[in-house]
């Protein structure tokens, strides 16, 4: 646990206590275990891996209500001292790409470089993507209902949704659209004007889709990178986490 004004935030460390460190955020409204098989791979080339769990999930605390992304990047700022890390390489899947991109504007002494997963490069939502989240967060729907919702927004054709049925946090997701909404200032999106970027995209995300490279550098700043993985959806991480990870290793020692 690291404890800080207003909140707590439980900390899942792997990998050598001197290894070049990574720092690891989950999707909205989603834990620090949608890393686990990536992680495997990244503590074997010798990296140490911090994660921290958003608050509401597991022993994190804090408020739910009144926040921004500054806040939440906070937390992330407070487990990095805590841990000496560093500067570290920050890695942000869907909406942890946005407080990495916070982190980045309001503390860069601590990050390296960046890396964003499936990320939406924008904060907005279409109506159709909106579908698909809304239902897999819904609880009041059936397995089979909700496995339709992941099947189409997070998984690519031919991968099994059923591994995300769980771990969905209703209450969590809400707290951090409402951060979102209330981060009225735009100035961090543009990450890759402050450090270097690497954008991993997945081949088939229909909620994200893979931008140019040309889109990209004229969103988020001319230091952004770009590789696409194949046969992989929005959930990017159960469906390929080996390369994933190869993306995030080759980065790291670029």
């Amino acid at each position: 646990m690291v404890e800080r004004i207003g909140a707590g935030i439980e900390v899942h460390l792997d990998g050598p206590a001197h290894g070049p460190a990574m720092v690891l955020l989950p999707s909205l409204g989603r834990g620090a275990g949608d890393y686990d098989a990536v992680v495997a791979y990244l503590v074997q080339a010798g990296f140490r891996c911090i994660r921290p769990q958003p608050r509401g999930i597991g022993r994190s605390r804090g408020e739910m209500a009144g926040l921004t992304l500054h806040d939440l990047a906070a937390d992330v700022a407070a487990v990095i001292e805590a841990e000496r890390a560093g500067r570290v390489l920050l890695v942000g899947h869907a909406f942890g790409n946005w407080v990495a991109r916070v982190l980045v504007h309001d503390r860069p002494e601590q990050v390296r470089a960046i890396a964003i997963l499936a990320a939406s490069v924008t904060t907005e939502a279409n109506a159709r993507t909106r579908v698909w989240i809304d239902g897999s967060f819904d609880m009041s729907l059936t397995d089979a209902q909700r496995l339709e919702h992941l099947q189409a927004g997070y998984f690519a054709p031919g991968n099994d949704p059923r591994v995300w049925l769980a771990g969905w946090h209703p209450d969590v997701a809400r707290m951090q659209r409402e951060a979102t909404i209330a981060t009225t200032e735009r100035a961090w999106l543009r990450a890759a004007e402050r450090t270097r970027l690497l954008y991993v995209a997945a081949a088939e995300d229909t909620i994200s889709p893979p931008p140019s490279l040309e889109e990209l550098r004229a969103a988020m700043g001319p230091r952004a990178e770009l590789t696409i993985v194949p046969r992989a959806g929005h959930a990017l991480l159960p469906e390929q986490p080996a390369a994933t990870a190869a993306a995030l290793i080759g980065f790291s020692q670029s």
